[in-house]
């Protein structure tokens, strides 16, 4: 088996008064190896960029120190959504959609994120980034990802557009509509069914504080001549096993009708 990939995705939190917070899910191109035709949370690989990155403490927000690897992952989910999406949570300076936009483009061009930040004079804050779970399977034969997830405030600057490439359409919608419309695969389904119990993002911090931050890797079992996916039952999941007959059958959404745009 070939070793797990390091990657970062981000759960962007929006909160409302007197209603659930909304989140951001991004529809995945049909032609990628990984997830085609799913609804995802914004992340990616981490790059070697984000691990020089992490060494720049000029180009970062002081704060509680962290392990270098951890540091890393969190620039990754801080790049990443300003690539899939266009927005930029936790960055330090930003003072237009104009420069926002300026510095999308430059990460879609390959200019690494150390050399934009650093050239429009930002910072990276990466305690505004709290980690929520760790998920890496043993199952999957072909790419298998080491998947640190996170949570943060979604930024008021800026409005969440698809890249057209490696997304296609952003769905705004809570967590139960999200759940309600499908198209997610197994560790996505289950994350944000942990983040439904969350009334806004100040309650998803302290869920996610609650719980050791144990890697996640799912089993399977058979119960009455059916074959099962179990996660652990103290890591603070409502549901923590699922038919694999359901997930297989599980089909992404034919349009991006679904939900409602920013704005």
């Amino acid at each position: 088996m070939q070793p797990a990939i390091p990657a970062a995705t981000l759960i962007l939190l929006r909160d409302r008064p007197a209603a659930p917070p909304e989140i951001p899910m991004v529809g995945r191109g049909a032609h990628l190896a990984f997830a085609a035709n799913r609804m995802v949370f914004p992340g990616g690989r981490v790059e070697d960029d984000d691990r020089l990155l992490a060494e720049r403490a000029d180009l970062l927000v002081d704060g509680p120190t962290l392990d270098a690897e951890e540091l890393a992952h969190r620039v990754t989910a801080i790049r990443e959504t300003i690539e899939e999406i266009g927005l930029a949570p936790e960055i330090e300076g930003l003072q237009s959609i104009a420069q926002l936009t300026e510095v999308r483009i430059a990460l879609h061009a390959g200019e690494p994120f150390s050399l934009i930040l650093e050239r429009f004079w930002l910072r990276l804050n990466p305690h505004g980034v709290h980690p929520f779970a760790r998920w890496c399977p043993q199952h999957v034969l072909q790419r298998r990802f080491d998947t640190r997830f996170y949570i943060a405030r979604a930024p008021k600057l800026g409005e969440a557009i698809a890249d057209g490439s490696e997304s296609t359409h952003i769905v705004w919608n809570t967590a139960r509509e999200h759940l309600a419309s499908g198209g997610m695969i197994f560790p996505t389904v289950r994350n944000m069914e942990r983040v439904q119990l969350a009334d806004s993002f100040a309650q998803a911090v302290e869920l996610a504080d609650r719980y050791p931050l144990d890697v996640i890797t799912p089993w399977f079992e058979d119960h009455d001549g059916e074959r099962w996916m179990h996660i652990p039952a103290n890591l603070g999941y409502p549901v923590d096993r699922q038919r694999l007959s359901e997930i297989m059958g599980d089909k992404a959404p034919s349009s991006p009708s679904t939900g409602r745009e920013p704005g």
